[in-house]
């Protein structure tokens, strides 16, 4: 079964509870749920990962090369700042899907900004949670 890893960035651990005006009131444990159920329902095994730490995150990306058959990330705030991250991307070597549960092109200025869209496949912004199960799918139909 192929595998696909699902990262997820700084204060994501605090979906439900951190503005839930912008984020929703699904927490990261609903997203990791909705995840593994797409992951099933695609025949895709899931690895689900949150950090606040970008070295851990770099680590995760590195250790995926020539292991999984896609990576989709929610960096979140790593999308604006981040070289490290877009750089290991880029090593990794597998199909890459952004994910960001606001609509980032509504909001501040600087986050209209991504390093990780230089490399990512696709991006999906603005769908909330349901943006994780499209990415799992569209990885699942480009493994096919």
């Amino acid at each position: 079964m192929k595998t696909i890893l699902v990262l997820n960035g700084p204060n994501l651990n605090m979906l439900g509870l951190r503005q839930p005006d912008v984020y929703g009131h699904e927490t990261l444990a609903d997203v990791e749920a909705l995840c593994r159920r797409t992951g099933d329902e695609s025949g895709l095994e899931i690895e689900f990962q949150q950090t606040n730490h970008e070295g851990q995150m770099i680590d995760w990306i590195h250790h995926a090369r020539n292991r999984v058959a896609g990576i989709v990330i929610n960096p979140g705030a790593w999308t604006h700042t981040s070289v490290a991250i877009h750089d290991a991307l880029i090593a990794a070597e597998v199909p890459v899907i952004e994910v960001h549960i606001s609509n980032v092109h509504r909001r501040e200025h600087f986050r209209h900004h991504s390093y990780v869209s230089l490399v990512a496949k696709a991006v999906l912004a603005g769908l909330g949670t349901h943006g994780y199960q499209l990415a799992i799918e569209h990885l699942a139909h480009l493994n096919r």
